[in-house]
Parts: C-alpha cells; structure tokens; sequence
C-alpha cells in the first residue's frame, strides 16, 4: 500500500516537473516543424512528381522558353507527401533539341514562400534538372562525376541524383520514370564558398592558376574537352571580392568519355577520333612543376575515386570494369614524368589543337 502511494506521489512530480520544463520553452520551439536533411546533404536517391501541364513543357524546344505552371511532390513519411506549388521552363541548347534529346533539360522555379520552410527544397528557388537525353544510365554517370569533383575541391557544384516521375491527363501513354540530376544553383554554389559569380570573358591565364590547373586536369581525367574559360563554355567563374583573380568552376560532363554518351562527339577542330581519347586542354606552360602539387592531389584521392565506381549499386558491371580501366589509364600516365610532361605540355605544341579555343554557345 505505502510502495504504491509512493509511485503515484513519484508519477505526479515527475508529470508537474516536464508540465514546467515546457511551460518554459518559448512558443517558436514548440510549434517548430520537423526539417528534412537539406537537398544536398545526402546520397538519397530521391522521388519527385511533376505534374501538370507536361506535355507542352517537353514540346517547349524552340525560341524563348516559357514558364509552366505545375505541382512537384515528394513522400517525406510513409503517410505524408510534400506538394509545392512551381513553374517548369525548358533550358539548354544542344539537349533542348528534339533531334538530340529525348527530354529538354529544366528549369524548377520554386516560390519564395508558401509553406514548405521544412522540406528538403527549403533553399532552393531556382534549380537545373538534368533530363535524359536517351538512355537514363548516362545520367547516373554524369551525376557520379559531379561527385568525384566534389571529392577534389568545394569550388565544385553538387548534386542529387533523383527519379523523376511525370503525370499529365493530356498524355495518353504514360511515361515511365526515369533518373534526372538536381543540380545545386550557380549563386547557391558561390554563396557555399563565401564568393559570387562574375561573367567576365578571360583568357585562362588570367584565372587562379591553381583553380584551373585542378579543373583541367580534371577534365583531361574524365577525358572531357567541350569547354572553354574564353567563351565560358561549361565553365562559371567565382571571386570573393571584386578586383580578385577569378577561379574557375566546371559543370556540364554529358561529352566527356568518361561518361561516354553515344550522341557526345569531340569538335571537329581538335582532331580527334573518340572522346574516350583524352587531350589536355589548357594553355602552355613552361615550367611544368606547376602540376606536382596538382598530381599529388589526385593520387590522394585515386582510392575514393575509384570507389565512387566500385560501390555504385546503380551502374551496371561492364560499365564499372570499363571506367576503372579508364581510371587506370590516366593514373598511369600522371604517375609517368615523362607521359604526363608530354599531354601536360601540349598546349605548347605549335602544330597540335592544344590551343583551339572552342566557342561557347549561349549561357543557358
């Protein structure tokens, strides 16, 4: 009798102690709604639905694009799906045309309000979706690439690989799900790095010699050459304050042969056969100790590199066998003086394509 007089006396402190721990809290923490991980904060693969008026968007492919009003979801609980309320606007130049492309890249217009503080889209306003441009396996890759640039430095952009599903009562047959790329916003990237943006057209000389040397050489490891810093083709540039020498930032990988798309062909001006063939596309250099430290970076890297490959579940086994042996390839050659003083110093070569300069098409 005592010992249960004792437990309820007990059970009644410890109801009335939490009752004043509460009544204490501001009101703000209580009411303050569960966050998701921000959208790029995680290798999730996430589920998104766009839905409304989809067909006019995919057939949106010439002149000035349009915005669309439309509906993105996602499920965030088993029971509890996130609508927001966006506008779609197709983008790009070579993927927007119909020959080319299977779907149109976009634009996802987010509002700057309304009720959605707490999902993983809590950020962003305006934000690029990668679309297939035929099979959605080249879309895993190019996302795995951006991944192994973010493994090599923070001035890079992120992004999240997503399965996109689209619905529209106008379309007939139903269009099956596919993979897409959620790619972080040029701001949003500079920001991140307590930096903006600048749209200045420069030489690459006159870039942040070590932010550029890491980027080419990058692109000479995916074999990518479909850019250029004169035209700002595929490239972005960032400065932290105004009169400071720019650093150079890639994005756009769908012509490299490391992701070895079947439409990506190398320009005609740098004679070459294959994108898988590489061809380092910087300037000339003299003194060519200006790489070690740049070599010794990637060597740093080469296990977790190797990794991003080996690990991912989603590329299919020939894929993974052929891309290590294209890592093996220009491992070999960085950790060869003589091979890597012989691509590295191309540039030089008056009678090469080292010094082509690629024009741009317009910034999308």
């Amino acid at each position: 009798m005592i010992l249960n007089l004792l437990s309820r006396f007990y059970l009644s402190v410890s109801c009335l102690f939490f009752i004043l721990i509460i009544s204490l809290l501001p009101i703000s923490a209580l009411s303050q709604p569960a966050f998701d991980k921000k959208l790029f904060d995680t290798n999730e693969v996430l589920e998104i639905t766009l839905s409304g008026n989809i067909r006019d968007v995919l057939n949106d492919r010439t002149g000035i694009p349009q915005k669309y009003a439309a509906v993105l979801s996602y499920k965030k609980e088993v029971n509890r799906i996130i609508t927001i309320p966006i506008e779609l606007q197709t983008r790009g130049n070579f993927r927007r045309m119909k020959e080319n492309c299977n779907y149109p890249p976009l634009w996802i217009h987010l509002p700057s309000k309304g009720g959605y503080d707490s999902s993983v889209f809590r950020e962003q306003r305006k934000i690029k979706l990668v679309m297939p441009c035929g099979d959605d396996n080249y879309v895993i890759r190019e996302w795995l690439v951006y991944k192994m640039y973010n493994l090599v430095t923070p001035l890079s952009f992120r992004a999240r690989l997503v399965k996109v599903k689209m619905e529209d009562p106008k379309i007939k047959k139903q269009i099956s799900p596919f993979y897409g790329i959620l790619l972080e916003e040029q701001k949003q990237m500079a920001k991140r790095n307590n930096m903006t943006s600048v749209a200045t057209k420069l030489k690459p000389e006159q870039t942040q010699a070590e932010a550029f040397f890491t980027m080419s050489v990058f692109e000479f490891l995916i074999g990518n050459t479909d850019w250029s810093v004169q035209y700002l083709q595929n490239v972005k540039l960032l400065v932290q304050k105004p009169n400071d020498i720019p650093v150079t930032v890639p994005y756009d990988f769908d012509h490299s042969g490391i992701v070895n798309a079947p439409y990506a062909m190398p320009a005609e001006e740098l004679q070459m056969r294959s994108i898988r063939e590489r061809r380092y596309r910087g300037y000339c250099v003299k003194n060519l100790k200006v790489f070690e430290d740049v070599i010794a970076r990637y060597n740093r890297l080469k296990s977790d590199i190797y990794k991003l490959y080996s690990d991912c579940t989603l590329l299919d086994a020939k894929y993974i066998k052929s891309t290590i042996q294209f890592l093996d390839e220009f491992y070999e050659t960085i950790n060869n003086p003589k091979l890597w003083q012989k691509a590295f110093s191309y540039p030089c070569d008056k009678n090469g394509t080292g010094n082509v300069v690629i024009k741009g098409l317009k910034e999308d």
